[in-house]
């Protein structure tokens, strides 16, 4: 039998053992929280060469130094295994596993589907199981829990506990980090909400808790919608700006000197992460069910995938100027994580504008200092393999798209020694009249 008491005593105590199923960039900043409380963590991951990665101490995680899963490694806190049998031997399990889309713009479940399929057989009473995969209000206890309990025979908030805890985490922001960013929880029953505060209190500043899973599951789309409704609208105004000889940039800048009532968001060449081009569309989807229509969810979505087709509309534009066709043309991305200073390169842009420039005949290279070969992923996979070119070939191109404005690049450089260069992200500094925005 589960015992609430029992299991908060064992997190103030540092005796609950935590297992975080999916070792990548949410479950992994989760065990180094974890274990920096001095709470022992069992990693479960599918991938055995990442298991084998974490247990000789290193990172694949590029804003993760391997001396940080060396420390956590050899203090005993961490241990990583691909045997769901080991299940049994922890009191919480939390699942980090992705969410992505099908070709057809619906929910793909089928991670948290075997996961639970995983674990189901080894649950046991008195555990708590909480998913932090974002997904639409309904998953956890329409999906979910029906597989954990006709698996293990057990009853979700009676046996154990379940609760459901969206992941905020975003790769290297300086100013905040899975500890410090509030997190909001939802609960099968009040004392499944009671027993998953008790465990992200003790890593967590702030814990949010709300009423049910369902709302949980909503909040975390809320926020991705939100961000993804309003970078729509200013891709849509460069797209109209441009045409009026204005500047976006300029224009963004003089607006958020307001000191009430706006926000800045910045266009680009499309979106990336494995949040904003994929959660609001796990709402449309949902919606259906209940008769809904998402129009700003769907307009946005149109806005956001056309841009990468904008940055080659734009290109051929000012090639065309040049008197030169984009066929033939030997073209440098700059930047291919979907967003600065990372390598994380999940549906980001980058990779679908080499397929643009490459369907028109350019020859393409890309250089990224965070991404020195383009990894698998599951939209580009003939992609792989490729390798980032050196910044100082810059001269042998004709022309140059900046697609990610990481800090460690000389934007200087490339101005000055590419015949051509089209600007996304607003990187390059002062006046070069070689220099074009997209």
């Amino acid at each position: 039998m589960k015992d609430l008491n029992k299991f908060i005593e064992s997190v103030k105590n540092n005796q609950c053992v935590v297992g975080i199923v999916g070792l990548g960039y949410v479950g992994l900043p989760l065990t180094l929280e974890f274990c920096g409380k001095k709470l022992k963590v069992l990693g479960f991951d599918v991938d055995s060469e990442k298991v084998e990665t974490l247990n000789s101490g290193r990172s694949y995680i590029k804003h993760i130094p391997s001396e940080k899963i060396s420390a956590i490694r050899d203090s005993g806190y961490f241990e990583a295994t691909a045997d769901y049998s080991r299940i049994v031997e922890v009191d919480a399990i939390l699942i980090c596993v992705p969410t992505p889309l099908t070709r057809h713009r619906e929910p793909d479940l089928s991670y948290i589907i075997s996961t639970a399929e995983s674990i189901a057989p080894y649950l046991k009473a008195g555990q708590l199981v909480s998913l932090e995969s974002t997904t639409y209000p309904g998953t956890t206890e329409e999906v979910m829990i029906p597989i954990l309990e006709q698996g293990s025979e057990l009853k979700a908030g009676e046996d154990f506990w379940v609760a459901f805890s969206p992941e905020r985490e975003d790769p290297n922001n300086p100013n905040f980090n899975t500890s410090t960013i509030p997190k909001v929880v939802g609960g099968h029953t009040d004392e499944c909400l009671k027993a998953a505060c008790a465990l992200y209190d003790k890593i967590i500043l702030r814990t949010v808790p709300v009423s049910s899973c369902a709302a949980a599951e909503a909040a975390k789309l809320l926020e991705n919608i939100f961000r993804s409704i309003n970078i729509a609208l200013v891709n849509e105004l460069k797209m109209i700006f441009h045409r009026m000889g204005i500047d976006i940039w300029e224009v963004i800048e003089a607006a958020k000197t307001k000191p009430f009532g706006y926000m800045p968001f910045y266009p680009g060449p499309g979106l990336g992460g494995h949040c904003i081009p994929i959660d609001p569309f796990y709402l449309t989807w949902k919606a259906k069910e209940f008769g809904a229509a998402t129009r700003f969810i769907e307009l946005a979505g149109e806005i956001n995938t056309f841009m990468p087709e904008y940055v080659v509309l734009r290109t051929m534009e000012e090639l065309n100027e040049l008197g030169r066709a984009l066929k033939g043309s030997k073209l440098l991305i700059v930047g291919l994580s979907y967003k600065n200073d990372i390598d994380d390169t999940r549906e980001s842009p980058s990779l679908e504008l080499i397929n643009l420039f490459e369907d028109k005949g350019a020859y393409v290279e890309y250089h990224d200092p965070f991404v020195p070969v383009i990894p698998k992923t599951r939209k580009h996979m003939h992609l792989a393999g490729r390798k980032s070119v050196e910044l100082s070939s810059i001269t042998n191109f004709d022309l140059a798209v900046i697609s990610t404005k990481h800090s460690n690049i000389d934007y200087s450089l490339i101005a000055e020694n590419c015949p051509l260069v089209i600007d996304t992200r607003n990187a390059v500094s002062g006046s070069y009249p070689n220099v074009k925005k997209a």
